[in-house]
């Protein structure tokens, strides 16, 4: 489920899902170089991990690489290079409860950097693991909705992984 919210500052999109997993499996994802790189980035594309520093200020540095003859197209006829760099800085970790982070928007031709800040929130519930994202809007309706596309996609990714 995706809900669209409005604060006083900014727009926000939440994602909400629950997985066939243990917290330990899920923080992993979040924390880990092997685990980030496994599912991070929409399908048609993939990461590789530089640096990844999980703690509060710690930098987590990666390239994102379309892969996907689809997305290989769209990137050129977007006028986008197939591997871009980009980073995300987290900004809390509180161990297998809640992460947050601001990623870098600095791969939009025309467009002024700037950050989106996101907050992911865990519960356990049984045997399975309650995930919410929660994410600032992006600078445009359509850039939003690109963003949106692609946090659905990665965690369906997450719901083929955990599927038992």
């Amino acid at each position: 489920m995706t809900t669209p919210t409005e604060t006083a500052k900014r727009s926000t999109v939440t994602f909400d899902r629950s997985y066939q997993a243990t917290l330990d499996e899920v923080w992993e994802l979040w924390t880990t170089k092997d685990g980030f790189e496994s599912w991070w980035g929409p399908e048609g594309f993939s990461v590789k991990v530089h640096e990844l520093n999980a703690r509060p200020e710690g930098l987590l540095r990666y390239d994102m690489i379309a892969t996907a003859p689809e997305q290989v197209a769209f990137m050129k006829q977007a006028g986008m290079p197939l591997s871009s760099p980009s980073s995300l800085t987290y900004t809390e970790l509180t161990p297998k409860t809640r992460l947050a982070y601001r990623h870098a928007v600095d791969f939009i031709p025309g467009v002024a950097p700037y950050t989106v800040s996101t907050v992911v929130e865990f519960e356990a519930k049984g045997d399975t693991v309650r995930m919410v994202v929660t994410s600032d809007a992006m600078h445009s309706k359509e850039w939003t909705e690109r963003a949106s596309m692609g946090m659905e996609s990665q965690l369906n990714k997450l719901t083929r992984r955990f599927q038992r």
